[in-house]
This record gives structure tokens, sequence and C-alpha cells, in this order.
């Protein structure tokens, strides 16, 4: 039996594929290694995978390879203590780790070249040659890059609001959803685990009000950013279709596209997520 994961920082969806080729699927939240202790990684797979596998009727005993792609599993100690943890989980069961970035590239463009980005809770791109990823360019994170991802748009609409500078119909609005006053919002963004998380939560009431131009301009700008200062400096943007996986691709894909047919970008896919097609991966 094997089993899949398609980890972010917010949710992780999982993939079962038993001995018969039936698929199986369950979701429990992100496992990213760099923003969760070993404890709470195994706390999660015990009380919020295993359970859901049985109900399922499948037997965690059975499971004998895993293939888990995760945000955060860069090589060296972030993915052996996620391969640990798994193991330790599914004890009869090898492990293979790699990073949210392959489980794109081979979840959307299988064995043909391309180039993969991830916009979700957080950003990331790179190179695909049909097998590896050959080129990358580092995403830094939600507090020094990932721009375009769901939490620089909430990073910026909050400063937006905190400034002053938010249209007052749009601030009224937050202002009530907030429910909460500065020293909270600080709170969450500085002193809390998962304010990335926190903060792409913002990126809901964006969409919601996409329509007023200045959330437009909001959610343009940072795809333009990303796209200028990644895709455009790979060697074969102009050569190759760019592939897009995560929530924030797919719900403003409209604006996404708008921004790489303005910058001459050559889009193919844009998906939720890679699951599927990672699935069919694995499968065959």
């Amino acid at each position: 039996m094997k089993l899949i994961a398609d980890s972010g920082s917010s949710k992780t969806e999982w993939r079962v594929i038993d001995d018969q080729g039936s698929i199986h699927q369950a979701r429990t939240p992100g496992l990213n290694p760099y923003h969760i202790s070993d404890e709470n990684i195994r706390k999660e797979l015990w009380e919020s995978l295993i359970p859901r596998l049985k109900d399922n009727g499948l037997d965690a005993n059975l499971v004998k390879e895993v293939f888990f792609y995760g945000s955060g599993c860069v090589p060296g100690t972030a993915s052996d203590r996620m391969k640990a943890n798994l193991e330790t989980v599914f004890t009869k069961a090898q492990a293979e780790i790699n990073d949210d970035l392959l489980a794109v590239a081979r979840g959307l463009c299988g064995r043909e070249n391309g180039i993969i980005a991830i916009l979700g809770t957080g950003a990331n791109s790179g190179v695909y040659d049909g097998e590896k990823v050959t080129e990358k360019i580092k995403a830094l994170g939600y507090i020094l890059g990932d721009e375009g991802s769901g939490a620089w748009i909430g990073k910026n609409l909050l400063a937006l609001y905190l400034r002053g500078e938010l249209n007052p119909s749009l601030s009224g609005f937050l202002e009530k959803r907030l429910g909460q006053d500065q020293a909270d919002i600080f709170e969450k963004v500085y002193r809390t685990p998962h304010a990335n998380r926190y903060l792409a939560g913002f990126s809901r009431f964006v969409f919601q009000h996409i329509r007023e131009p200045q959330m437009y301009k909001l959610v343009y700008d940072g795809f333009r950013y990303f796209m200028e200062h990644n895709i455009l400096r790979y060697s074969g943007s102009s050569q190759m279709p760019v592939h897009f996986s995560g929530s924030v691709a797919f719900y403003y894909s409209n604006i996404l596209r708008q921004v790489a047919a303005d910058l001459q970008i050559r889009t193919g896919h844009v998906v939720e997520g890679p699951i599927a097609g990672l699935t069919l991966y694995h499968k065959q």
C-alpha cells in the first residue's frame, strides 16, 4: 500500500493507493518541519491521519511506501526529521521525502519539462526537466519573500489597514472581521506560532472584495513582482509553459493569467493542488 502526501504550511492532502489500485483520500493540517516540532508532527499523524485511514477501512500497518512532498522539506535536517517521524508512525514503511516543488513538477508536468510555481500560503518556483528540478530561485519565506502568496497578500493588506491607507469602506469591513485591536494583531504576527497561516487567512477577505480597485491592484502587484523576480529570471521562461499550483493561484487565476499575459509568459495548468496528478504519477 502506498501513502502519498502533498503538504503545505496550512494543510496536507493525503492519498492512499491500496493493493487493488483503489484510491482513498484524507486531509490533515500542514506539516512543515520548520514550523512544527517532531512531537507535534507525530501527534498530527496519530491523531489526525491514522483515524481517517481507519474510517476508510485501511490498516496503517499495511503501508509499505510513503512519498511525502512538503514545504520546508529541503534536503538535510528537515527532510531527515520528517523521514524519521513518518517511519516511527508507519513502522513497516520506507519513506521518501521531497519538497513541495517536486510535487508540483511531477503532478502537473509528469515527465515533460516546464517551469513550475507555487502560490499558496507561501510561494516557490523552479525549472523541471522531466525528472528533477534543475533550477530554483530562493523563495525566502514569508518574512523576506514569498511575494504574491497568501501570507504576502495578508501582510500587505494589514499594512494598508494599520497605516490608515486602506479604502475607508474596506477598512470598516476589515475592522468588523478582525474584532481585535492593533496589539492583538502584533501579538499574532510577531509572537505566536504559524504567523504565516494567520496572515494568509486574510487572502479570503481580499478575494471577497476583489472588485475594489485597491484589492485588485494589491493582488496584481504581488503576482507581477513574483513573476518578474522569479519566473522571468529562468533562462527558459520564453520557451516553456509555466504551471501554477496553490489556492492563491487557483482562486485568483484570472488576475494571474492577466499578469502572465502582460509579461508575455505562457501559462500552462493552474490548479489548487497537485495531488491528483501526483497520485497518477505514483500509480503508474
